[in-house]
């Protein structure tokens, strides 16, 4: 069994060296050190250590908000953690311990509310999109080309005009007039259907 501390700042000018300390007190005596923000999901550091870790290893941080910056981040490193068969320990935070039973039971809690936290983001997102929708709000990107420019690009190409060439004097992509020339069948049938 091997204790790894990870220790992070999220500039360069903030010092790694309290956290060394903290961690190497605790029994640490490999210690991945980090200048990264939280926020970024990418910390090569990190990602090193957890390849690392081994069967009843343990990662050590000080405090949690040194290993992720919100709940779903905890989580997704924890259960990659997991997957090691490793156990996870912050020493100011003594309920974040999953090599106690205890520690173990609180972030199950922790994920439990996490998912519900999500539950109710998505049901009040949706609830917001049919809310504007009825309100007549369009989603999605908006057209290039105005619906009059539409039922000319499409009377030139019955008359011959070549698709590149409109593309340049409508100052769009290719592909958007290609699109105009040949229908998707979705657009075809949700056409036919009204």
């Amino acid at each position: 069994m091997a204790i790894y501390g990870y220790a992070r700042v999220s500039t360069n000018g903030q010092d790694l060296g309290a956290q060394v300390a903290e961690l190497r007190t605790a029994g640490c005596g490999n210690i991945y050190k980090e200048k990264a923000s939280g926020a970024k999901t990418d910390r090569p550091e990190l990602a090193k250590l957890i390849r690392r870790l081994e069967d009843d290893d343990v990662l050590l941080v000080t405090r949690l908000d040194r290993l992720a910056r919100s709940t779903r981040d905890l989580l997704n490193i924890l259960d990659e953690v997991g997957k090691r068969g490793a156990g996870f320990r912050s020493l100011k935070d003594a309920w974040a311990d999953t090599t106690t039973p205890h520690g173990r039971l609180m972030l199950t809690v922790l994920g439990g509310l996490a998912e519900f936290e999500r539950e109710l983001i998505r049901a009040r997102t949706d609830d917001g999109r049919k809310r504007a929708k009825a309100r007549g709000v369009k989603f999605g990107r908006p057209r290039k080309l105005t619906s009059h420019q539409r039922q000319e690009v499409l009377q030139r190409l019955a008359e011959g005009a070549v698709q590149a060439d409109l593309a340049r004097s409508y100052g769009v992509s290719p592909p958007t007039i290609s699109r105009l020339a040949t229908p998707s069948p979705f657009a075809v049938s949700a056409v036919g259907a009204q």
